[in-house]
C-alpha cells in the first residue's frame, strides 16, 4: 500500500470519506479504516518501543483513543499526524509506566526491532543499522518523514513537538547518517 503521501488523490479522497464516515458511527467505516492504517500505527509504535508487545498494546489503546476523539477530528484529511500523535502518546505513557521514573529519552535509548515485513533488505541493510543507531527522537523524526513520508508539520503533530524541532531533529539525524555511511563516525 502506498504511503498517505503518495496517495493519488482518489485514494486520498477514499480515506477521507472513510474518516468521516466513520466520525459519524459507521462500524464498517471504521474496520475498513483500521485495516488501512494498523500496519503503519504498529511499525511507528514498534520505532519507539522495540517491544513487539508492547507497540501492539500501545496501538490498540491508541486505536481506542481515535475512535472515540473520531466525531471531534475537525479535518478528516488531518487523520494520519492526527492517529500519529495518539499512538505516539501511548508509547510515551507505556514507557513512562514501565520505567518509573527513568527519562522518556533513557527508556527509548534500546535498539528497536524492526518488525518482519520492514527488515532491511540488500544495500539497504546499513542504513537500516545506522538509522537504528540515531537518538529516538531523531530516529522517529526521520522514519515519520522519510518512510511514511509525512510533511514536517505533521511530524510536528505526530510527535507533539514545535515544526523548529522536526527540522532540527532531521537536521542531525541526517548528518549522523552521512557520517556512519561514510565511515566518519566520531
Amino acid at each position: 500500500m502506498a504511503t498517505y503521501a503518495t496517495m493519488n488523490p482518489q485514494d486520498r479522497l477514499i480515506e477521507a470519506c472513510l474518516v468521516a464516515d466513520a466520525r459519524c458511527g459507521d462500524r464498517r467505516a471504521l474496520a475498513l479504516l483500521a485495516a488501512r492504517w494498523q500496519r503503519r500505527l504498529l511499525a511507528h509504535a514498534m520505532r519507539l518501543l522495540g517491544d513487539g508487545e508492547a507497540a501492539r498494546d500501545a496501538v490498540q489503546a491508541g486505536w481506542i483513543d481515535i475512535v472515540r476523539g473520531l466525531p471531534r477530528l475537525d479535518d478528516a484529511h488531518a487523520f494520519p499526524a492526527w492517529a500519529y500523535r495518539i499512538v505516539t502518546r501511548r508509547c510515551a505513557g507505556s514507557i513512562r509506566h514501565n520505567q518509573r521514573g527513568r527519562a522518556l529519552a533513557a527508556a527509548l535509548a534500546a535498539e528497536p526491532q524492526l518488525p518482519p515485513d520492514a527488515a532491511p533488505a540488500g544495500d539497504h541493510a546499513g542504513l537500516h543499522a545506522a538509522i537504528r543507531s540515531l537518538p529516538p527522537e531523531q530516529r522517529a523524526a526521520i522514519a515519520l518523514h522519510h518512510f511514511d513520508q509525512l510533511s514536517v508539520a505533521e511530524v510536528a503533530v505526530a510527535l507533539a513537538v514545535p515544526v523548529g524541532t522536526v527540522k532540527t531533529r532531521l537536521f542531525h539525524a541526517r548528518r549522523k547518517l552521512r557520517a556512519i555511511l561514510e565511515g566518519d563516525d566520531t
